[in-house]
């Protein structure tokens, strides 16, 4: 399912955006889900909406908290999420390269622009997904959105971040779990916890903090090789 957030002061373009954004998605048979946002200080309000979403088309002139800087404030979790601004001023050009912005549109070429934008969007996604067996049935998951995966009793549980945090329960080891999310950037901090590296924050006090907050234990034995194993990550980014 593509996440599609739309933040924008004026309710006028926020729906006007979501038409033309549903048009493009329906027209492709795509499954999705579009949250709109009324300022950036309740787009921020949630620290895993800087990770949840697929796409956001962001309002750059906005009070208090403006676009450039929910965008940077994005951008600083590692966050994948294509940015599109939105804005009705051409001078604020230069700053969608500071963020790496998918798109610049201007708000008297919507009806041609999102169309375009939506393409170019999907272009850059090229989102890694896994299928699993779970107790809740067959489920297909995006790689990005799982926060973490947690072994309690004889289950491993999928900590996933969809419009709100899900858990999907699955009867198979931690160890075959890791050989398949290894390569899509998942660290194994301790023989319970088998955590996604897009998504933490933090490394310290033989713990691990994550997007949404939780800290995770790191055992000392194995503290050094998750902390070294993170630097390396994020340098890579």
């Amino acid at each position: 399912m593509l996440q599609i957030a739309i933040c924008d002061d004026e309710k006028y373009y926020r729906e006007e955006i979501r038409r033309l954004v549903e048009d493009w998605l329906e027209e492709k048979g795509m499954e999705y889900a579009i949250h709109l946002f009324a300022s950036g200080e309740e787009f921020l309000i949630q620290n895993e909406n800087l990770v949840r979403y697929d796409c956001i088309f962001m309002d750059i002139n906005m009070n208090e908290i403006d676009g450039i800087e929910a965008a940077m404030q994005i951008r600083s979790y590692h966050s994948k999420t294509q940015i599109v601004f939105v804005t009705a001023f051409i001078q604020y050009v230069l700053e969608g390269y500071k963020v790496d912005a998918v798109r610049y549109i201007m708000k008297d070429t919507l009806k041609t622009a999102v169309p375009e934008c939506m393409d170019a969007v999907w272009k850059r996604l090229k989102l890694a997904q896994v299928t699993f067996h779970f107790v809740e049935g067959e489920k297909t998951l995006y790689t990005d959105n799982i926060l973490y995966v947690e072994s309690r009793r004889h289950k491993s549980i999928f900590h996933y971040m969809e419009s709100s945090m899900t858990e999907y329960q699955i009867y198979s080891k931690l160890d075959e779990i890791e050989q398949k999310l290894y390569e899509h950037g998942f660290l194994r901090i301790h023989k319970s916890y088998l955590v996604n590296m897009k998504h933490m924050r933090r490394v310290s006090n033989y713990e691990a903090m994550l997007d949404n907050g939780e800290c995770l234990s790191v055992p000392r034995l194995r503290f050094q090789k998750v902390k070294e194993a993170y630097v390396g990550y994020k340098g890579a980014l």
